[in-house]
């Protein structure tokens, strides 16, 4: 499903140049839990973009279910995103403006989905989820569980064959943490790839395989 051949990532400035990915290789099959883990600033969140599509590497190439994607135009990135990779962020990452039911239902929106199918899409989402009865509630009312468990409905309402998950427990207390984590594993045995970035071994522990990371390299891998 992923495949990346020698990922280099500069960041310029005009005064400096940092390489924050240097010839990285991996790959990530169909229905695997992967977790890339290393210190703080060495690459982990940086490459979670690239295989997001949300950002192009300097050099080498991405394959996403057999196609080279990493010279892709900003356009043609957005539009291979919907429907096909759900994103889960530490900081949630839901607009305050909107209800539960309408954060949920806005990738929906941007794919063109029809109003009665995007309804039962969000429900089946908020159900799954156990989160019905805050279909109304917006997200300052909700605590950081609800929120996440919110955000991982957004992720999943699209169908989405893979799911990054950038450090989904972050903000979370341990029992939270730890629902989070069940749900993650649980869409993972249903099928959908996951890639998630951590700090944490506790989370990692629910991956298959662990990637780690140091000063951009890809130093270590190993199965669980």
């Amino acid at each position: 499903m992923i495949k990346t051949v020698n990922l280099q990532k500069i960041f310029k400035t005009e005064e400096v140049q940092t390489l924050a990915l240097n010839d990285v290789n991996i790959e990530v099959k169909e229905r695997e839990f992967v977790a890339i883990m290393g210190p703080s600033g060495c690459g982990k969140s940086t490459l979670l973009n690239i295989l997001g599509l949300l950002d192009n590497p300097t050099s080498g190439e991405y394959y996403l279910n057999g196609t080279e994607v990493s010279k892709y135009t900003e356009a043609q990135r957005t539009n291979l995103r919907k429907g096909v990779i759900g994103f889960v962020f530490q900081s949630f990452n839901l607009i305050d403006e909107l209800n539960v039911y309408e954060n949920i239902e806005l990738p929906l929106l941007y794919m063109g989905i029809p109003a009665t199918e995007r309804k039962r899409r969000v429900e089946t989402a908020m159900e799954r989820m156990a989160i019905m009865h805050r279909s109304k509630h917006f997200p300052q009312q909700l605590s950081g569980g609800q929120q996440q468990r919110v955000a991982i409905a957004r992720a999943v309402v699209s169908n989405p064959k893979l799911i990054l998950a950038d450090e989904p427990t972050g903000n979370l207390d341990s029992k939270n943490g730890k629902e989070v984590m069940e749900l993650l594993s649980e869409l993972n045995k249903e099928g959908t790839t996951i890639v998630m970035v951590t700090h944490s071994q506790h989370d990692a522990g629910f991956a298959g395989r662990i990637i780690n990371l140091f000063d951009g390299q890809v130093v270590t891998e190993a199965n669980l």
